[in-house]
């Protein structure tokens, strides 16, 4: 049995050391989440050429939320790489046109068909008006709704997106 000095030294280095442990069990558990993303990230990355014609290391994906829906842009980071900004377009061009139709399959077949937004876009794509646009350097879609599910389901898309790109992507 510890004398009542000892017994109060142990639970005043008790409290502090469970403390540390505790930490330590979090920032661990937390590094792997981080990890378990940056792994995602990577093959997202890795996967891209399969449904995007242009170099995914060349360019930038950009995110934009509005209060009607949003704007999904793609760029060349190089202005006078002109290849790359041709197949910007040519993809980008004829993924507004699948998507109109509800056709969202290939970004289902790159981020997986259980991807926020993606079921609610495909089902309600007529109630959305679809446009493409070239800009300098890249293209754009736009998505504009008036329906709120459909808003939703826009931006938690883009969210999605937005994170499962990773460093290929940003938001305006």
């Amino acid at each position: 049995m510890l004398s009542p000095y000892f017994e109060e030294k142990q639970r005043l280095i008790g409290r502090p050391l469970l403390f540390i442990v505790f930490f330590i069990l979090i920032l661990t558990l937390m590094r792997g989440t981080c990890m378990a993303g940056s792994e995602h990230q990577k093959m997202i990355h890795d996967m891209a050429h399969k449904v995007m014609p242009f170099d995914i290391s060349k360019t930038t994906h950009i995110f934009e939320m509005t209060e009607t829906g949003g704007i999904q842009q793609v760029i060349a980071k190089d202005s006078n790489d002109t290849e790359q900004i041709r197949l910007i377009r040519e993809h980008l061009q004829h993924e507004a046109v699948r998507f109109r139709n509800g056709d969202f399959s290939d970004p289902a077949s790159l981020h997986g068909s259980s991807m926020p937004g993606i079921k609610e876009l495909a089902a309600g794509a007529s109630k959305m008006t679809i446009e493409y646009s070239p800009i300098p350097n890249g293209g754009q879609i736009t998505f504009t709704t008036h329906d709120i599910h459909l808003l939703t389901a826009v931006h938690r898309w883009f969210g999605a997106q937005l994170s499962e790109h990773g460093a290929d992507a940003t938001y305006r």
